[in-house]
């Protein structure tokens, strides 16, 4: 449509099943890359993607055609099957049912590059449940605590 313009940038986390420590620093890099590879070819602009062993934080750019839902369904199922096949010793790879997207303005986009880049320091503190917790809160998310780490939470 003529003189329609977004700026549509989403902060995506989500987690290996069961958090297991899946994504060791030996392959990261390589998962980080795949994961921005995916989002390119599905007209997403991936700014920053990081994340420890047992959890990833994907700062996406995403056309106004593409709902958020199918964008993480791209990656994640993407991701997967690449992972499983592709990477020693990770044929019972997976990640959790759910996920976390918030939107974050134009103007944020450095402090959660900053965020994602620190998160070996801050996992250091604070663990996954816990930052994923924070995060709802914080966003005003409602969750039900027995739903929220058995994949029964879709974001």
């Amino acid at each position: 449509m003529a003189n329609t313009f977004t700026s549509l940038h989403y902060h995506v986390v989500f987690s290996t099943k069961n958090r297991e420590p899946w994504l060791r620093q030996d392959i990261e890099t390589r998962v980080w890359s795949y994961l921005g590879g995916i989002a390119r070819e599905n007209a997403m602009k991936p700014l920053l993607i990081g994340g420890v062993d047992n959890h990833v934080h994907l700062l996406l750019g995403v056309p106004p055609s593409l709902a958020i839902s199918k964008a993480v369904q791209l990656i994640k199922g993407g991701a997967s099957v690449w992972i499983r096949e592709n990477l020693a010793g990770l044929g019972g790879f997976g990640w959790q049912d759910g996920y976390a997207a918030f939107t974050v303005s134009k103007s944020l986009i450095p402090d959660v590059e900053a965020y994602i880049r620190s998160q070996r320091e801050h996992h250091r503190v604070k663990t996954f449940e816990e930052e994923y917790r924070a995060f709802l809160e914080k966003h005003e998310i409602a969750y039900e605590e027995r739903y929220l780490f058995d994949g029964a939470f879709a974001g």
